[in-house]
């Protein structure tokens, strides 16, 4: 970057000067335009800048254009706030004597170039739309809003109206390209097509995915305001059964505005949905609740650690924390009912031995194939675990104590260390608490087509 003295720009200005008064103003400005416009370019290329067509724009290797989109990035500012702002200087210092001379000057040696520096976010903008694409597009967006007053302050003339022209164009496409990128995702979230349960019910793929890469996009939350600006949400239909409306309305405002605080209550929305359907891959209705109870829990947890829960509010937080405790007490009650059913009641001690033995067999068998079944599930949050395991020892240990207190004295020794009472109570306490220790780990094991594309996205936010 060349950096002109005050010395250098008055001899440049004398020169002119001279030069002009003799008569030859027409070769003064002819070389002084094919200098500076030189120095401009190579300026550019200094700075990392290559111009390059749309066309093999559109041809790079995301990972090839993205590390071009971050010089252009790291480098933007100085290029309009100092290679181009500084050209404007100098032309206003050598030809300070004629407004006509320094401003076809300097529309002449900057214009061209600003152009082409600035169309490179339009370029941008037009290549092929994809989820991972969008942080730096919303980049591009902030950066160029962020210079605008500068690109129309450096530029004001009438013979550079181009330049102010393809900032706001670049702008507009940034900003249409974002929307539709956003659009995209959504879309990749509704037409997931993964066919199998995660093991245990665990956490879904999708679920990880998705929310890694709403919560990278909060952190755009006022540039997404600008170019979501005057653009109502429009909320596709979605299943009845699920569509709540007061999930989207419960969101609070915030000081730039409920519209994108509604934006991405309606992401959430729209994986919630995705993740209902899902639930239905399970032949266990128990297992079904499970899963849904901790893939909701999983983004409740990323909502309340990240910029989303200013966004959403504590009521949105509150709403699904109150439906995950729901979807718990669903799989409690469909999963463990037959068991707690099965206790015999402190009466039964009363009865013959061999009915009573019965009864106390059933409870065992039922109790022993439910632990069977559900030690390999999954709940992925270490509080909601804990809670589930010590609800269902709730639900079991004192009803049983009590048929145990009441019969364990009756039965005879042998009958005591035989069959009839094989378990005490803390023994059942202790077959609950191995509940839920599977880790899903075979979800990731066998990854699918749709799920290495959310792979892809994953790797690409943090690399970000």
């Amino acid at each position: 970057m060349e950096n002109a003295s005050p010395n250098a720009m008055s001899d440049l200005r004398a020169t002119a000067r001279a030069m002009i008064s003799t008569g030859y103003g027409r070769e003064c400005v002819a070389i002084y335009k094919t200098t500076r416009k030189s120095i401009v370019y190579e300026g550019l290329c200094r700075l990392g800048f290559e111009h390059l067509t749309l066309n093999k724009i559109q041809k790079l290797d995301w990972g090839v254009l993205e590390l071009k989109i971050r010089y252009w990035l790291a480098t933007s500012g100085v290029a309009v706030r100092t290679l181009f702002a500084g050209e404007r200087i100098l032309c206003d210092h050598v030809f300070d004597g004629s407004d006509a001379i320094r401003e076809s000057c300097f529309a002449d040696i900057a214009g061209s170039a600003a152009v082409g520096f600035l169309g490179f976010a339009e370029s941008v903008a037009k290549t092929k739309k994809s989820p991972e694409k969008l942080f730096r597009i919303l980049d591009m967006f902030s950066s160029m809003s962020g210079l605008w007053m500068d690109i129309e302050s450096v530029f004001c003339f009438d013979s550079t109206s181009a330049v102010r022209a393809q900032a706001l164009t670049s702008l507009m496409k940034l900003a249409e390209a974002a929307r539709a990128t956003v659009s995209e995702f959504e879309s990749a979230v509704q037409k997931d097509g993964s066919k199998a349960g995660v093991p245990g019910g665990g956490i879904h793929p999708l679920t990880r995915y998705a929310m890694n890469y709403i919560v990278f996009l909060a952190d755009y939350e006022e540039t997404l305001a600008d170019v979501y600006a005057g653009i109502p949400l429009q909320m596709p239909p979605l299943p009845e059964s699920f569509l709540d409306s007061s999930a989207i309305a419960s969101v609070s405002p915030s000081a730039f505005g409920s519209g994108v605080s509604l934006r991405f209550a309606w992401l959430l929305v729209v994986l919630l949905c995705k993740l209902d359907g899902k639930a239905e891959l399970y032949k266990e209705p128990a297992l079904s609740y499970l899963f849904l109870a901790n893939n909701l829990q999983y983004m409740i947890g990323k909502v309340s650690e990240s910029r989303l829960g200013f966004l959403l509010g504590s009521g949105w937080v509150a709403k699904h924390a109150a439906k995950a405790r729901h979807y718990a007490a669903s799989y409690e009650r469909i999963g463990w009912a037959r068991v707690a059913a099965a206790i015999p009641t402190p009466d039964a001690a009363a009865e013959p031995p061999v009915r009573a033995d019965g009864r106390v067999r059933v409870f065992y068998e039922r109790f022993e194939e439910a632990v069977r079944v559900q030690r390999e599930w999954v709940v992925a949050d270490p509080i909601m675990k804990a809670e589930m395991r010590s609800s269902v020892a709730e639900l079991l240990v004192p009803a049983y104590r009590e048929f145990y207190d009441a019969y364990r004295p009756i039965v005879a020794a042998d009958v005591v260390n035989g069959t009839a009472l094989r378990f005490a109570p803390e023994d059942v306490m202790g077959r609950v608490m191995e509940l839920f220790s599977g880790s899903g780990s075979g979800g990731s094991g066998s990854t699918s087509g749709s799920d290495r594309s959310w792979s892809k996205s994953l790797w690409w936010s943090n690399s970000h």
